[in-house]
């Protein structure tokens, strides 16, 4: 049943990403400036109860994303089933700092 409902949380965050897409000039899928296949190496450290901490690769990408962008949809991860602290705390796990419009620290 933990597979299942991990599944599930999987689902969502896909279905949110293909929601935030932004096509680029070559048509590559990103959201923030990351392509979409990059953001997945993520998807452990901010699904589940007890997400991992975040890969060496997952912070490569997150160097990478536009946090300002990133921030602007903290409150659309809820509905799609992803933790907004789990989501907004993978930067400062990576040694990144938000910015301040993000409203805090995760």
């Amino acid at each position: 049943m933990a597979s299942t409902s991990s599944s599930i949380l999987v689902a969502c965050l896909m279905a949110m990403m293909v929601l935030l897409v932004v096509a680029t000039d070559d048509k590559t899928p990103t959201i923030c400036n990351v392509g979409i296949s990059e953001l997945a190496e993520c998807l452990p450290a901010i699904t589940g109860d007890k997400p991992s901490w975040p890969t060496k690769r997952c912070c490569k990408v997150m160097r990478k994303v536009n946090l300002p962008c990133l921030c602007d949809y903290k409150d659309k991860f809820l509905q799609y089933g992803i933790s907004p602290q789990n989501a907004m705390a993978l930067p400062n796990k990576c040694g990144l700092t938000l910015p301040v419009q993000c409203g805090g620290k995760y």
